[in-house]
């Protein structure tokens, strides 16, 4: 150690002195530059190319030595505009790139980048000591580095996206995200900063971000017994919640760490019954540091945690979809903090672990990571922008535009785990359709095979008799869509199965280790190859012949992580995957939902040009979204908490450039209490069904879906329920907001749009929206305000700094920049509309089809400028990539208190083109109740020449 801070004083000196400030060696290249570095300083050359890629993106790739490895990118499809031009300026220590909107310069003496505005005004720099590292390792035979890349911002800095996550953080800033595609865990390597730029990290390997240190585990703690004997907690073991005094073990225990699946047969002692038992660890712990300690539980089963006395942490999770958490301890050096942990376990496998992270340093504040298992070369895209939406427009030019979803996904989905009939599918619809209850799409879940016939793609004629008529049906006399789920799992033996195994399509090791899954008897089964082209085809080619040529209308993809076995460690997962059709399981690890999602993409346009594709998938990867892949967050636990953590994984997930983001509503798996609920069990479940569908209907797609109790609203509570009346009421009002929803859709393709927004979007000089996790914007106008706690009326909220906020329901206006106690009576969950909002409602609709939007109804909200494109095209195929669609400018000018309708821009097969559209001027002071069938302030007819309205 010593020899080395010697070894770096000494080089301080020499640079200080320009004793080593020779001219660069570098080569000028038809896209940017080569950089090779002073081997004194590396201790070996090494090469770091600037790539241009748009006045606002610039590639680095890094390596040792002097080789640049080639290589296709899975993730980036980009094509550079012509005429990009720069300028690269070499000088003593650095070399300078420059282009219309960026200045990159490279440290000569240790390849560091900088990244600065054309002002020289830095945004971000790589470490400039030891900020990048490739430690040799190897995979499957192959040659890799383990590398590691440091970055270094400044004070005020606020990092999202990362995909998404359950741990409830907004703000990365400090925190460390793991990229391993997982139930509920997205991986998604792309960082996004309220200053302003991206990281793009193209690298598939199971990766850490931001913090990346390793965790430690809990014996690194300076731990104390329940009696305060040194060195370890007290571990007791009860086999009977319900007798708390028969203990079956104590024991003294230093770790927690049953993470993955069979970590619990190695670490629960035999004497113990986990399905009945219980397990509480106490003592304390102490740590010479302090500061802020991260502690991060895995855990299935109910977990509570106490720190000095108080509860800090109180979930449940079903046993075998284990769940994540975090809690933070501000710990005073040498100072022992009592701690109680009580984990009570379920039927079925085992899972508790216990990591902490040690506090960071003032450096390490302003510094992020991504540390990559396998890789050839550090390898990332730096993309700058005026605002955050240029920021995502960047990673969407590098990795793909994302398609308009079909208007019909914008509508209701009702969906459970599952319709096991043909009946039951009909029946559901039918009841909605009856009781006029808006819904576009019902979903049939898995196992509507035969049960030994996983991967048959193959309806069960007993329970299925006629799935074309049932699909048509759905329809012609409902007015439905149906989307059907498809895993990418065959059954060991079946017919498909062979057919895949003898062209080489499938992963084996599943197979070769017998593992069984968990239906009926049990049966052998293992994933197709989606890294291999062929396969991929082969694939679509099933399910086409068997489920798409019967009408289907879209694509359930689950289990796409792969999920061969659930909670599998990486390591396992990596043996399951092996080999892959492009190489090592560990280099390309978590771009199987990519490829994925590619297939069948592809595999329809090709087949069905006219038709819109659409994917629900449970994991994606950067560039998803080009194959019309939307993301639902998983198996999530029907909890409060839960609700509440999917506000920050929706938000994050969407700041990662992908725009298309839903969830179960309900939550999927459910306490014992609500499968069969005492009197005050059932109106909890009620209350959480009717919050979290007020939640979910502003969300970019508005899905409804669990295990029992079942989830349509008829079966949640009787018509005369506040729970009713409340889910009736937000679906409608979804229906009546298409224009604006569609129109959002629209801005997601032809602009890069992000529909749900995180505050720092949209309020970037506030500084109070940095890491605020429960709140987001619905667009430009709309401030949700989900209610995730049982029996709230009222809610505390941040209305950011603008010109002012109406109560969307009441009109009322309130001022920026301040938090209020908002009411949240039980059928209404708080929502604000910005002052300087146009905000277009169409018609009621039982589907998105029944009726054209022939009258609009423009609610301007004043008190300052606004301004809304309200775009449209055919809805339902590809025809607005050729530019068939309109759009119709809607501008309100403050001081002239104008509205001016403009010129329709573009057309399409059956545009109207003639409508109505019925103004309302919305002004503070003058409370107006959100009510479609009052009369409006001004009515116009409008055939596309532009409007000029005077308030």
């Amino acid at each position: 150690m010593k020899l080395r801070l010697l070894f770096f004083c000494v080089l301080t000196f020499l640079f200080k002195n320009d004793l080593l400030a020779e001219p660069p060696a570098y080569v000028k290249l038809p896209d940017g530059v080569l950089v090779y570095t002073d081997s004194l300083f590396t201790g070996s050359p090494n090469t770091v190319k600037l790539e241009v890629i748009a006045d606002n993106i610039i590639r680095v790739i890094a390596a040792p030595g002097k080789i640049l490895t080639p290589g296709n990118s899975l993730v980036t499809i980009y094509q550079k505009k012509p005429g990009l031009t720069w300028d690269v300026v070499p000088s003593k220590d650095r070399l300078t790139l420059k282009t219309g909107k960026l200045i990159a310069t490279v440290n000569h003496q240790t390849g560091a980048v900088t990244f600065t505005d054309l002002s020289g005004k830095k945004i971000l720099a790589e470490k400039q000591v030891l900020g990048r590292s490739f430690q040799p390792a190897v995979f499957d035979g192959q040659r890799y580095y383990t590398i590691t890349q440091t970055f270094e911002s400044t004070d005020g800095d606020a990092w999202y996206g990362l995909g998404q996550h359950q741990d409830g953080v907004m703000n990365y800033r400090g925190q460390q995200v793991t990229f391993f595609q997982n139930n509920t865990e997205v991986a998604i390597p792309f960082l996004i900063s309220n200053k302003n730029y991206g990281i793009l990290w193209d690298n598939y390997s199971l990766t850490r971000a931001g913090d990346v240190r390793p965790l430690h585990p809990l014996s690194s703690l300076q731990l104390f017994s329940k009696k305060d004997e040194a060195g370890w907690l007290t571990a007791t073991y009860t086999n009977d919640i319900r007798k708390p005094g028969e203990i079956a073990v104590q024991r003294a225990e230093t770790n927690i760490n049953m993470e993955f699946l069979g970590d619990s047969k190695i670490q629960l002692p035999e004497e113990f019954t986990p399905a009945s038992g219980k397990v509480t660890w106490e003592g304390s712990l102490s740590s010479h540091l302090s500061g802020l300690h991260q502690f991060r539980f895995t855990y299935g089963g109910s977990l509570k945690v106490w720190l000095n006395g108080q509860l800090v942490l109180d979930r449940w999770r079903k046993a075998w979809n284990p769940a994540s958490a975090l809690v933070s301890y501000d710990f005073e050096k040498g100072k022992k903090v009592p701690v109680k942990i009580e984990w009570i376990p379920e039927a079925g496998e085992s899972y508790i672990s216990l990591k902490w992270q040690e506090p960071l340093s003032p450096e390490q504040q302003n510094s992020f990571s991504f540390s990559s298992e396998a890789g050839k070369q550090v390898d990332y895209y730096f993309v700058y922008g005026n605002n955050m939406d240029e920021v995502i427009s960047g990673y969407r030019a590098l990795t793909g535009k994302a398609p308009i979803v079909p208007k019909w996904a914008l509508g209701f989905w009702q969906s459970r785990e599952r319709y096991k009939t043909q009946d039951e599918i009909l029946s559901t619809v039918k009841e909605f359709r009856k009781r006029q209850i808006p819904i576009d799409n019902i979903v049939l879940d898995w196992s509507y095979w035969r049960e030994a016939e996983w991967g048959s793609q193959e309806f069960d004629e007993k329970r299925f008799p006629s799935p074309d008529s049932m699909i048509a049906a759905l329809h012609n006399t409902y007015n439905t869509k149906i989307m059907i789920s498809v895993w990418p799992k065959f059954y060991d033996g079946i017919p498909a199965y062979n057919e895949f195994e003898k062209n080489g399509w499938l992963y084996k090791r599943n197979i070769a280790d017998r593992q069984k899954d968990w239906i009926g008897q049990g049966y052998v089964s293992t994933f197709y190859d989606a890294f291999n082209k062929a396969a991929r085809k082969g694939f679509w080619n099933l399910i086409n012949n068997k489920i798409y040529s019967k009408g289907i209308d879209a694509w359930w993809m689950d289990a796409s992580e792969p999920d061969i076995l659930s909670n599998v460690s990486p390591a396992r997962r990596k043996l399951q995957m092996t080999p892959t059709a492009l190489g090592s399981a560990a280099e390309y690890l978590n771009a199987y939902p990519l490829q994925n999602a590619k297939g069948i993409y592809e595999g329809q346009r090709s087949t069905d040009p006219d038709k819109r594709v659409f994917l629900l998938t449970r994991s994606g990867f950067a560039g998803s979204q080009r194959y019309a892949a939307a993301i639902w967050s998983g198996d999530i636990g029907s909890t409060w908490a839960d609700m509440k953590a999917q506000i920050t994984a929706g938000v994050n997930f969407s700041m990662s450039g992908l725009p298309y983001w839903t969830m179960d509503i309900g939550g999927f798996v459910v306490p014992r209490k609500f499968e069969t609920p005492d009197a005050e069990s059932l109106e909890e479940w009620r209350e959480l069904m009717t919050r979290w569908s007020q939640f979910g209907a502003f969300v970019p797609l508005f899905r409804s879906h669990g295990q029992f109790p079942y989830r349509e609203v008829f079966n949640t509570a009787p018509e005369e329920h506040p729970a009713y009346k409340s889910f009736l009421y937000y679906d409608k009002l979804r229906y009546r907001l298409l224009p604006y929803i569609y129109s959002l859709a629209g801005w997601a393709y032809h602009n890069d749009y992000t529909i749900m927004r995180g505050l720092a979007m949209d309020f970037p000089k506030d500084t109070a929206v940095l890491n605020i996790a429960d709140q987001y914007m619905f667009g430009p106008a709309l401030l949700v305000n989900p209610v995730y706690e049982y029996k709230q009326t009222q809610r505390g909220l941040y209305l950011p700094e603008s010109a002012g906020w109406y109560d969307l329901y009441s009109g009322k206006w309130y001022a920026g920049g301040q938090k209020i106690a908002a009411a949240a009576p039980y059928e209404r969950m708080p929502l604000f509309v910005k002052a300087g909002s146009i905000l277009p409602f169409g018609p009621e609709l039982q589907y998105t089809t029944e009726k054209r939007p022939d009258t609009i109804t423009l609610n301007i909200y004043t008190g300052a400028d606004a301004s809304f494109n309200l775009y449209e095209d055919e809805g339902a195929n590809y025809n607005y990539e050729k530019g068939a669609f309109s759009v119709i400018p809607v501008k309100y000018n403050e001081a002239t208190a104008t509205v001016t309708i403009g010129e329709r821009k573009g057309s399409f097969n059956g545009m109207l083109q003639k409508r109505t559209f019925r103004i309302n001027i919305i002004t503070p002071g003058k409370n107006r109740q959100l009510d479609f069938d009052a009369a409006c302030d001004r009515e116009v007819v409008y055939e596309g020449k532009q409007l000029t309205i005077k308030k």
